[in-house]
């Protein structure tokens, strides 16, 4: 008999671990939980099926809830994941990270990582312990679709509870429920069942390859900080914001990013100065327009277009890291 041929090599996956809830453990038979108790090591070892779909290796960069997540974090893990991608034999990186700051990382990612190759976002929303625990299917859905061809150049993805987000369109909307991650204004980017994908259109804003933004470990992010707008609110919060240094304040504003008459007031007299003030809006859906009942042309603001809060403030000090001129700063959100 002719000799078989060989079976083709799996595919090599870096694993970034940051910690978060899928690595949770409870504590003391509590409903609570601490997160990144677990190291990525248990985590694959959990999930033995893992061994079918690629060739894992796994570096642990943070060991925190997501909601300690910040800036210098976002450098060193950026900074892995490039790395990692300009290895020729690694296909992908999948990043396991808690779900409170998920959409933030990724759309960080999206912007600074130069590759067509997939990174993907992957978390829980129970912890390792718990009952029925998502995370270790959360955790192969992602492999399957880190490994998968058609994952190629559409930008940095998160799975969770067999959906494919992309970074940029995907936000946190619940507080407990497995099914937190919702896209508002595109959809999904496809289904994961069981490791089989179903993908969906492209993304459409400029991302990884095509994005201008590229950072090292060294490099030190203007402060923007985030006001929530509310019925009767002063200008005290916007104006200590600028006294702490904020080189951009981005207003989770009222409708389509609204102020009332003080605040308004504030954010003026701190575009004057010099600030970037970007209006986008508390209400979690729709795009903020310039210059219907506010005049950014006048004042000199930048509208958020499609971005929420959080993820305006990540494209916002990415933007003043280039320019700090208030219409170039507008075509960024336009771009991105």
């Amino acid at each position: 008999m002719p000799p078989s041929a060989p079976v083709p090599a799996l595919p090599r996956v870096r694993v970034l671990a940051t910690g978060g809830t899928i690595a949770g453990a409870q504590t003391g038979g509590s409903r609570g939980y601490q997160a990144a108790a677990f190291s990525i090591d248990a985590l694959i070892g959990a999930v033995p099926q893992l061994a079918t779909l690629a060739q894992l290796e796994v570096e642990q960069v943070a060991a925190i809830g997501s909601q300690d997540m910040n800036e210098a974090v976002w450098l060193k893990l950026a900074a892995r994941t490039q790395a990692a991608l300009a290895e020729p034999d690694i296909a992908a990186v999948v990043i396991t990270h808690g779900t409170d700051t998920m959409e933030e990382t990724g759309y960080f990612l999206n912007l600074v990582v130069h590759s067509a190759k997939p990174v993907v976002l992957v978390g829980a929303m129970r912890p390792a312990t718990e009952i029925s625990a998502d995370g270790p299917m959360n955790l192969y859905n992602a492999v399957a679709v880190a490994v998968h061809p058609d994952a190629r150049g559409r930008g940095v993805l998160v799975v969770a509870n067999d959906e494919i987000h992309f970074a940029r369109e995907v936000s946190k909307t619940n507080t407990t429920q497995v099914g937190t991650f919702k896209a508002t204004h595109r959809g999904l980017a496809g289904l994961v069942h069981a490791g089989r994908l179903h993908l969906y259109a492209p993304p459409v804003r400029r991302h990884t390859t095509a994005s201008e933004f590229a950072v090292a470990p060294a490099t030190v992010l203007p402060r923007v900080d985030i006001v929530y707008a509310y019925a009767g609110m002063g200008r005290e919060l916007i104006d200590a914001a600028v006294r702490a240094g904020a080189k951009g304040l981005v207003i989770a504003g009222v409708g389509d990013g609204n102020l009332n008459t003080a605040a308004l007031a504030a954010t003026a007299a701190a575009a004057r100065a010099g600030v970037a003030v970007v209006r986008s809006s508390r209400t979690g859906g729709g795009v903020v327009e310039r210059n219907l009942e506010i005049s950014d042309d006048e004042l000199g603001f930048i509208a958020a277009d499609e971005l929420n809060p959080q993820k305006a403030r990540v494209l916002l000090m990415l933007g003043l890291t280039r320019t700090a001129d208030p219409a170039a700063l507008q075509e960024l959100f336009f771009t991105y």
